[in-house]
């Protein structure tokens, strides 16, 4: 394995949102309103009650395809960070992260979604 793929790949973006960091954070941290907004046309459902509170939660998420993965919530500040590291039921996560961060910007909120991939444990996401 070379030094690139030791390195973890992180890929994100940023928008500008005029909406307030309360209502943007309730739709990030309730798995159940994902599908509905989330643009990666790979969430179909989440079970309704899984709103997430604190580092330590899990929720369960079902992908389009029919696979459930369990969400394992590794940072969180209300209404400001929250990120989790997928896996399949029962496995530890692979090194998948998504990170949502929310900050003021005058009148509007900055969120910022990233992703890593550690290639290190994930060898395809080098790829």
């Amino acid at each position: 394995m070379t030094a690139e793929q030791d390195m973890p790949r992180v890929v994100s973006a940023s928008r500008e949102i005029a909406a307030g960091a309360e209502r943007i954070f309730d739709l990030i941290a309730d798995p159940a309103a994902q599908p509905r907004w989330d643009g990666n046309d790979n969430l179909a459902v989440a079970p309704a009650g899984q709103r997430v509170r604190r580092a330590g939660d899990v929720f369960t998420m079902t992908l389009t395809r029919g696979e459930v993965r369990e969400n394992h919530v590794v940072e969180f500040v209300e209404g400001r960070r929250i990120a989790w590291t997928p896996a399949e039921p029962g496995r530890e996560p692979p090194g998948h992260l998504w990170r949502w961060e929310l900050e003021p910007t005058g009148w509007a909120r900055r969120g910022r979604r990233g992703r890593r991939a550690d290639a290190a444990v994930h060898p395809q996401a080098a790829r």
